[in-house]
């Protein structure tokens, strides 16, 4: 896996940022009440400054924090150990920071779907990561602009994605709805993410087309930040082909095949990144799906917060495109990463993007 930063270890580092992240999160996001329960999960590969300052912003605030510590799992979207699984299963609330995810197993299933808790997945995150896209970000603006983009792309009817790396993917979005998963948790059981995304999919077997990724993929944990694009070809909604002028397609390629699973080769969903600390991508697939002004495509299981025909898979893969031309119903809403309609360059202005 490669990783594009350079993280100061010291614990004092950025520490009143660190303090002051942890507190929007918990207080402004994850809207924490007193007495409610709330679990945070991180493992070996987490930034334990983070996990501790959310605790301990939990714990100001009146919640009840309950610090869960793991080793990192070697399998994406499985089970995390069952003592973790039965402590998420009865939070009021829980944050993940476990750099591998658990959404979509049978513990989060349980968490989530059963009982209810408002989970938020911010897999991975470090102090730079924290302080960069909450901290720093003025977090209001970011949830508003994400249901402008909702309310928008729900009007569209055709959605044509390209780019000058080659892709050219068409689809129709047939009224489905847009899922805004950057809100905050104001509803049990409704998982959301870090501010900056919204996902949908167009009905799956109109898309048809050429998906270049050229920014970041994850899983497999051995690509990340990609050294040669990869290309993908779709078929009624799924891959039918992979290639690339490097070894990243072979990997992803080997990766995808050893599940033995069709459903593995299906779009799950489109996504948009608009975080305005997101700049470039690092290795970090929460991060890079939000760097701002990219898309993101997940291929695999499909969530039912999507809004399509929902299914289930062995796994879930996501990977980016840096620099997308959107043109919905014939018009074009991005050129080459650049938000080109009045409304979305007015939120750009005033969230202080550059080039706006």
């Amino acid at each position: 896996m490669e990783y594009n930063i350079g993280i100061e270890m010291r614990d004092e580092y950025k520490s009143f940022e660190v303090a002051l992240g942890a507190m929007k999160l918990v207080r402004d996001v994850m809207l924490v009440k007193p007495g409610e329960q709330v679990v945070v999960t991180y493992d070996s590969s987490t930034d334990r400054r983070v996990a501790e300052a959310t605790a301990n912003a939990v714990f100001v605030v009146g919640g009840q924090p309950t610090l869960i510590y793991y080793p990192t799992s070697k399998a994406s979207y499985g089970d995390p150990p069952a003592p973790v699984g039965a402590a998420v299963g009865k939070a009021d609330v829980w944050i993940e920071f476990a750099y591998v995810s658990v959404m979509h197993s049978p513990a989060y299933r349980q968490a989530v779907d059963v009982n209810g808790a408002r989970y938020i997945c911010l897999l991975g995150m470090d102090v730079e990561m924290l302080v960069n896209t909450i901290t720093n970000v003025d977090y209001d603006t970011v949830v508003d602009f994400g249901e402008y983009l909702k309310a928008r792309f729900e009007k569209a009817s055709d959605i044509v994605i390209q780019s000058q790396n080659g892709t050219n993917l068409r689809g129709s979005l047939g009224g489905r709805i847009v899922r805004h998963s950057g809100q905050k948790a104001t509803k049990r059981g409704y998982p959301v993410m870090l501010g900056g995304q919204i996902s949908f999919c167009p009905v799956e077997e109109t898309i048809e087309g050429t998906l270049v990724f050229d920014g970041a993929v994850f899983p497999p944990s051995d690509l990340g930040i990609l050294k040669n694009n990869i290309t993908l070809e779709f078929k009624e909604g799924r891959v039918v082909d992979f290639s690339g002028a490097g070894n990243d397609y072979l990997i992803f390629k080997r990766w995808m095949d050893a599940f033995g699973d069709e459903n593995m080769y299906r779009m799950a969903h489109y996504s948009l990144g608009f975080n305005p600390g997101v700049t470039r991508s690092t290795g970090r697939i929460v991060e890079d799906e939000r760097v701002f002004g990219c898309m993101e495509f997940g291929i695999g299981s499909q969530g039912i917060a999507i809004g399509g025909a929902h299914w289930s898979a062995a796994s879930h893969t996501d990977g980016t495109l840096l620099r997308p031309t959107i043109i919905l119903d014939g018009q074009v809403f991005e050129q080459d990463g650049v938000y080109q309609e009045a409304e979305a360059v007015a939120y750009c202005k005033k969230l202080g993007v550059a080039g706006y």
